[in-house]
């Protein structure tokens, strides 16, 4: 039996990169995914490949099911409105994925302020309003999964003196994904009377290659050394989403380091994820 047989499921940023492959996989497992971004059709982002027409249609063809929701979760409504279209295509929500974000690589004294805040919009204010809408669901039955997408730009550079004077511009996004992960365990914290809620975090355990990382030259590519697969991504997504909430309530984790503990290494393996070195790639 799948993993998420009769689930419905949203997930945010879905467009490309990270959640494509979470939507992907989720539909595999049986779920019916929702898939959110800004970006309906191919071409209409400036910059980036990808789209939720294309995600869709991947699902779909492999005989998935899944549709597609525009939003943009840095407006309260539009939030709002995802979870109301998605109730009305599928039903009550059992789970909801938190990938999307927003990033600019600027100094913080030369940080506009209205970036800053549409970040913050996005990466914190965003997650909590949907979570707050589908628990509306996920409560009375007493089950169900919110999973957050962080990184590990969350850990900061320690206190000083600091050797490396390099600025990378990493703040606004490092102190959006610890106010994620705060965010992500005081909610764990308040779910836990419930028999089966659970709300987690992770983040990638290397470089995840997208559209986005690419462009911003963090990895070269897919077959990158420095990077992971987006499979690992998924495939973590996919444990936090489907074990019992006794075992992952309140986790905030990585990829590689969740797919260990839970023995979900050789599953991977399996689906044509392979290590290489102290990485992972397709084979």
């Amino acid at each position: 039996m799948s993993k998420l047989s009769g689930k419905v499921a949203i997930v945010t940023g879905a467009s490309r990169g990270i959640g494509q492959q979470i939507a992907e996989l989720f539909a595999a497992e049986g779920a019916k995914v929702v898939c959110a971004a800004r970006t309906l059709n191919e071409g209409e982002h400036r910059m980036l490949e990808g789209s939720l027409s294309r995600t869709v249609a991947l699902i779909r063809d492999k005989g998935g099911e899944a549709t597609a929701v525009t939003a943009d979760v840095s407006i309260e409504a539009e939030c709002l409105a995802l979870v109301q279209a998605a109730r009305e295509s599928y039903g009550a929500i059992d789970i909801l994925v938190n990938n999307a974000a927003l990033n600019y690589y600027q100094p913080t004294d030369t940080y506009p302020t209205n970036r800053w805040v549409r970040c913050f919009a996005i990466n914190v204010h965003a997650p909590f309003i949907l979570a707050k809408a589908v628990l509306t669901d996920m409560i009375p039955r007493r089950s169900g999964a919110i999973v957050n997408i962080s990184s590990g730009a969350a850990i900061g550079p320690g206190r000083g003196p600091y050797d490396d004077k390099t600025v990378r511009g990493g703040v606004m996004y490092g102190a959006t994904k610890a106010a994620l992960e705060r965010f992500t365990q005081g909610l764990a914290q308040e779910v836990a009377q419930y028999d089966d809620i659970s709300v987690a975090a992770v983040s990638p355990s290397q470089v995840v290659p997208t559209p986005g990382t690419i462009h911003h030259k963090l990895v070269s590519g897919i077959d990158d050394p420095k990077g992971e697969h987006p499979m690992l991504m998924a495939r973590a997504a996919l444990l936090l989403a489907s074990e019992p909430a006794a075992r992952v309530n309140g986790r905030v984790t990585y990829s590689q380091q969740i797919l260990k503990d839970f023995g979900w290494i050789e599953q991977a393996k399996g689906r044509g994820v392979t290590t290489s070195g102290s990485g992972y790639s397709l084979v």
